[in-house]
Order: structure tokens, then sequence, then C-alpha cells
């Protein structure tokens, strides 16, 4: 069973993580669409923000868990804004509707952490790459929503 202290230390992940990877990245990269079906990853973190809310709908009734697409730097807020409303409401033991803790993290949460990663990919792919980190070694902590600088 997974309980709410490891969920909250996976959002913390999540934004550790978002954080290297969402930072002074370039309009550029973020509006680079390598093929006609695939999604830019201003697009990717707009979905990002869905799944996010998605995940954030099973703790409290929403009209929508779509936001409206945004500039780069809105979805970037975004991405932390959601974030941080997951962990206060895992963190208030708010209970969650319809779902597990486990089938929370394995729908939404495991796909934002797959979709920060293809960010990550279009950021190699424009000549930007996340530096090298041992993630294991990293300061993350629970209730620690990293930033970008």
């Amino acid at each position: 069973m997974i309980n709410r202290d490891a969920l909250r230390h996976f959002l913390a992940t999540l934004a550790y993580r978002g954080t290297n990877v969402l930072q002074n990245l370039s309009v550029e990269i973020a509006t680079f669409r390598p093929a006609k079906s695939v999604r830019t990853p201003v697009e990717i973190l707009n979905h990002i923000n869905g799944v996010l809310t998605y995940a954030v709908s099973f703790f409290t009734p929403l009209t929508s868990t779509r936001p409206e697409p945004a500039d780069w730097n809105i979805e970037v807020e975004r991405f932390f804004q959601v974030l941080t409303r997951l962990d206060q409401l895992l963190a208030e033991d708010v209970p969650l509707k319809e779902v597990s803790e486990e089938q929370l993290l394995q729908g939404p949460l495991a796909d934002a952490m797959l979709h920060l990663g293809q960010i990550g990919i279009f950021r190699r792919m424009g000549g930007s790459p996340v530096a090298a980190e041992n993630y294991v070694q990293a300061d993350i902590q629970i209730g620690k929503l990293r930033r970008p600088d």
C-alpha cells in the first residue's frame, strides 16, 4: 500500500525534476514540433497540467480538468501551482474519491513524470540538455516544491 507521504515525496520529485527540465527553456524549444502529429513542449506541459488537475479532481469536484492552452511561462506557473495544490490535499489528508492512492500514482502522477521526460528529450534535441545529476543523491523533500530560477 502506498501512503500519503510516499505520494507527497513523488510530487516533490516531480517538482525537482520539473524544475530541472522546465527552467531556462528557450521559446524555440518550447514551440518546437518535430513532426505534424507530435506535441510541442508547451503543449506537452499543458497536457501535464491537465493530468495533474485530473488528479486534483479525485479529491475535490472540478468543472474541468483541461486547462486552456497558454504560453510557456503561464504553463510553468500552472505546473507548480497544481503540484502545490495536490501536496496540500495530501498533507491535509483529504479523502480520495473513486480511486486509491495506487491508482493516483499509476495514472496521472506517472503520466506527468513520463511527459516531463519527453520535454527533456526536446531540450536535448534543441541543444540545451538538462545537466547530468545523480537523482538518488538529490535534495528532494516532502513539501519542498522547487521553482524555476
